[in-house]
């Protein structure tokens, strides 16, 4: 079977049983006692223009996936399926050389979660935004400074200001600079990791709305990585939750927030603020705290917290399946437990 069979026609990635894991060094010949399973068995896919969310709780792997699936991390064992159109084919990223990988750079961007941090202070916006044009030797001189011209009014922002330094913006502003220099070369996909958690409400809103537009006018897809799971809802197609370092549920948006499957993704909806003083919700607290990713708990990790458990889930890890309509989860019980679904109003 060749690599372009395992691509369905509309599928952009495919990610198949993708790990990470970082080795635990101890002793004065720091010799490996261990590995952090920061990234353990993925498996998701993303369709061409749509957005899919991958929210989790802190140091659950999301931002480690996103790095991983880009090959800025490189991954333990898997398969990153990706539909170039610059190669003309499918490729597995995980798998390309130096040459191919350095095309791939330019479908493949990334936003980073800090705006301050992820700029250099000693770079103009304008250097920021078309240092990727001069790498990958796409324009130089007055046609780079029309270009980025072009992407900072794209993302809002007035010509002039590709004059200035990173420290005279505001945060937002600065978010936009760094959504400008992911767009600089065309990318097919981009991973936003988290690029609006470092803002506040209002602005938040604005940089969502931004992403939406951008989307419908460059034809972008995104893999949205965020903890707020109304921003997720806001902005996602699809959604895919996360617990240590394994995906546990994925659905379309709609579907898993109103008829959440696995016991971890009930109780982070149940968690979720909901403007409405007259609407009581069930809070869900979880027992016990997020084990750790170098010892993690046999069979399915979330049975010591889970209110469902049974001997099997301790003794089997349960099958990452579909349970109709594209609603995959990752629990014993799934199709059994008739689980409360929680609602966001």
């Amino acid at each position: 079977m060749t690599v372009e069979a395992t691509l369905e026609t509309g599928t952009l990635l495919r990610v198949t049983g993708l790990k990470k894991y970082f080795p635990v060094r101890r002793g004065v010949f720091r010799r490996i006692v261990g590995w952090v399973k920061a990234v353990d068995d993925v498996d998701m896919f993303i369709p061409e223009g749509e957005t899919l969310g991958l929210v989790g709780e802190s140091g659950c792997g999301k931002t480690t996936t996103g790095r991983t699936i880009l090959r800025l991390i490189e991954p333990t064992a898997g398969e990153v399926l990706f539909r170039s159109q610059r190669l003309g084919r499918v490729v597995d990223v995980t798998k390309v050389g130096k040459k191919e990988l350095k095309l791939l750079r330019r479908e493949m961007q990334i936003i980073f979660q800090d705006p301050y941090s992820s700029l250099n202070p000693r770079m103009t916006v304008g250097d920021i935004v078309g240092e990727p044009l001069i790498v990958h030797r796409v324009a130089r001189g007055k046609e780079k400074e029309e270009r980025v011209k072009e992407l900072l009014e794209a993302v809002g922002l007035k010509p002039e200001h590709m004059r200035r330094y990173p420290h005279e913006f505001s945060g937002g502003q600065r978010q936009r600079i760094g959504v400008a220099r992911a767009l600089a070369l065309d990318p097919q996909l981009i991973v936003c990791d988290e690029p609006v958690s470092a803002l506040d409400v209002s602005i938040q809103a604005q940089v969502l709305n931004l992403l939406e537009d951008l989307q419908e006018q460059f034809h972008l897809t995104y893999l949205f990585i965020a903890h707020d799971l109304s921003v997720v809802k806001h902005i996602s197609d699809r959604v895919a939750v996360m617990y240590l370092g394994k995906i546990v549920e994925l659905a379309e948006t709609e579907e898993l927030f109103t008829h959440p499957l696995h016991p971890y993704t009930e109780a982070l909806l149940s968690a979720v603020p909901v403007p409405d003083p007259d609407y009581e919700a069930e809070r869900i607290i979880l027992q016990g705290d997020v084990p750790s990713p170098v010892n993690p708990p046999s069979g399915c990790y979330f049975h010591p917290r889970c209110p469902y458990a049974q001997s099997i889930c301790s003794e089997q890890p349960p099958q990452f399946r579909d349970l109709g309509g594209e609603h995959f989860v990752s629990c014993h019980r799934a199709s059994e437990l008739s689980l409360r679904g929680v609602k966001m109003r």
